[in-house]
């Protein structure tokens, strides 16, 4: 985790506590060597920082910044169960967008995801990615951020 810790330092930031779910599901499940984080939404110290639809309420620029949260939070909760040292790649990400009518940026807003991972996590940190537009996000967020992300492989059993 030394470059992970190192990285988010130079950055200044910090990994926050994981916010509880919102609903019936985990922050983050592993299975073999990867981890699925669920959607991450901006939530700072367990509260949603801001509500409403990108190209209405939320500009471009706020939403960049509000995705660099979810993926900020993505990260907590892949530490919640592994170790982020241990991360190899970030594979994919998905990012949900609550869009006004005829918004059409959610790429942009994404990359504050996208970059920040990069950031932290250098060409690990590149991956694939959908950046998506929809109606509505739980609790009325405007950005939420998925990831799958590799760990360097587990010991394996000997066969004796």
């Amino acid at each position: 985790m030394a470059d992970v810790e190192a990285a988010l330092e130079r950055l200044a930031l910090r990994l926050p506590a994981v916010s509880p779910p919102v609903a019936a599901y985990r922050p983050a499940v592993r299975s073999g060597d990867h981890v699925y984080v669920s959607g991450q939404l901006p939530m700072v110290d367990g509260e949603l920082v801001a509500t409403g639809k990108v190209g209405a309420e939320i500009d471009v620029d706020h939403a960049y910044e509000l995705a660099r949260i979810c993926a900020l939070n993505g990260i907590a909760a892949v530490a919640s169960i592994a170790d982020p040292g241990q991360i190899v790649r970030i594979v994919k990400v998905g990012g949900f967008v609550a869009s006004a009518p005829g918004f059409t940026d959610q790429p942009k807003v994404v990359n504050g995801a996208s970059e920040l991972l990069g950031d932290v996590f250098g060409e690990a940190g590149r991956h694939a990615r959908s950046a998506v537009g929809v109606a509505e996000l739980p609790l009325g967020a405007p950005v939420e951020v998925e990831l799958i992300v590799e760990l360097a492989p587990s010991a394996k059993a000997r066969l004796v």
